[in-house]
């Protein structure tokens, strides 16, 4: 981190480390966090869970339209990062981060009005912008309240949270799927418009610092102001900084995993192995358990700028060998099949949580403390990239070409990852991170 290292408390020695307190974080703001990021992601697993079906049975959409229109909407949440990211230097994390989060809601639900298909896109589009904009501007406010050594580990934190709060919601939705009517649906995407207009509120009674350095009172809020003035004006400078869009890039690589789990995993199990179709639900239960044990832990040793590359060297090879295993699956008998497919799914949950700490820590490390919103608007808009081209590369180069196909896959993460090291490296000679 750019905090000097006497100054630097490793982020896991303010974890809870046993019994009941491991559930509770002992750091207010982080709590608080945590209780919208609960009622943020139990309300989009809720809607996650029956959207796809509400816009083809009960809006009319074919799946090659609904493919289009979420293609189109990705396409502008990928541009949307960087814009939103700026806005957040210029008039702060929060207020933006309020606007942004209650337009999402207001778009959501939206589409219980929406009728025709020109106007599904264009909202599609709307809550696209929105969500991945205030993706990228939340990351900047957790850069604003919270201390520099605590940053990562904090968001190590949410992300459980994430996952056990996606699961809630996926849970409560399959009550909507089952019932499968109408007003089902509509309860249910209603339900997550109404937990974005709740989440808006309760960022808006965030309390925010004026400044995370050393300064004090009303210094400290002219050095904020003068902070998030510098950062919105002129050029954009995480895109001048060459070190940071090395590792954006990277790191965008990396989070070609996520796709290898959601599409190239499914599809490789149904199409290409004798594994029961059942093996895909655990997968997805495999991963998620992991995830939520691994997250924090995974973020220890990581405090340093090359600490967190190594962290990434690793996770790129991890990958690589959860590759080689799912390749395996191939030709094996049915209970063999599954169980080669669980491991290899184990090892791909491994290298996630350790490549999400390390990019997490280079985001910030390399942006330092300064216009957070811009460097992670644009670290951002990598990952959102990754994740709307992540399935075409998958279905195409990986599956159906067998073994050599997640080879070429585990290749490619190996080295994304491996690469860190000498992008680190070539920020410390710029000066960008501490030596």
């Amino acid at each position: 981190m750019t905090t000097p290292p006497a100054a630097t408390a490793a982020p896991s020695s303010d974890l809870p480390t046993s019994g009941a307190s491991r559930l509770l974080h002992p750091d207010p703001t982080v709590r608080r966090l945590a209780r919208i990021t609960l009622l943020n992601t139990v309300g989009s697993g809720l809607s996650l869970s029956v959207g796809v079906l509400f816009f083809t049975r009960f809006l009319g959409l074919s799946a090659g339209r609904l493919g289009f229109a979420l293609t189109a909407a990705g396409l502008c949440g990928v541009l949307a990062s960087v814009p939103a990211g700026r806005a957040a230097d210029r008039w702060g994390a929060r207020p933006v981060l309020v606007t942004l989060v209650a337009l999402t809601g207001l778009g959501t639900a939206g589409y219980t009005l929406v009728d025709g298909y020109p106007a599904f896109v264009a909202l599609a589009c709307l809550v696209s912008v929105a969500d991945r904009g205030a993706a990228a501007v939340r990351n900047a406010l957790y850069a604003e309240v919270l201390p520099a050594d605590k940053r990562v580990a904090g968001r190590a934190y949410l992300r459980v949270v994430t996952n056990v709060g996606m699961c809630l919601g996926t849970g409560v939705g399959a009550i909507a799927l089952q019932a499968d009517s109408r007003a089902g649906y509509l309860t249910a995407i209603l339900a997550d418009a109404a937990s974005y207009l709740a989440v808006a509120v309760l960022f808006q009674r965030l309390r925010v610092p004026g400044w995370s350095g050393a300064a004090s009172g009303a210094d400290t809020a002219d050095k904020a102001v003068e902070q998030r003035a510098a950062g919105g004006r002129g050029r954009n400078p995480a895109l001048r900084d060459g070190p940071f869009l090395v590792v954006t890039a990277l790191g965008s690589v990396l989070a070609l995993q996520f796709a290898m789990l959601e599409v190239g995993v499914p599809l490789w199990i149904v199409q290409q192995t004798d594994a029961p179709r059942i093996t895909v639900a655990g997968t997805l239960i495999v991963n998620t358990l992991l995830v939520i044990a691994l997250q924090v832990p995974a973020t220890r040793g990581t405090e340093h700028p090359v600490a967190a590359a190594r962290a990434c060297g690793r996770a790129g090879l991890v990958l690589a060998a959860s590759c080689l295993v799912l390749g395996l699956a191939h030709g094996t008998p049915a209970t063999l099949a599954a169980l080669v497919v669980l491991v290899g799914v184990a090892l791909q949950a491994v290298g996630e949580v350790l490549s999400q700490a390390g990019t997490w820590a280079l985001s910030y490390d390399l942006a330092g403390e300064r216009a957070h919103g811009a460097y992670q608007g644009v670290f951002n808009a990598g990952m959102s990239a990754a994740l709307m081209i992540g399935p075409a590369v998958v279905s195409t180069a990986v599956i159906g070409h067998g073994l050599a196909g997640w080879a070429a896959l585990g290749a490619l993460l190996a080295a994304a990852g491996l690469a860190m090291g000498p992008a680190v490296r070539w920020a410390r000679r710029r000066g960008a991170v501490p030596a």
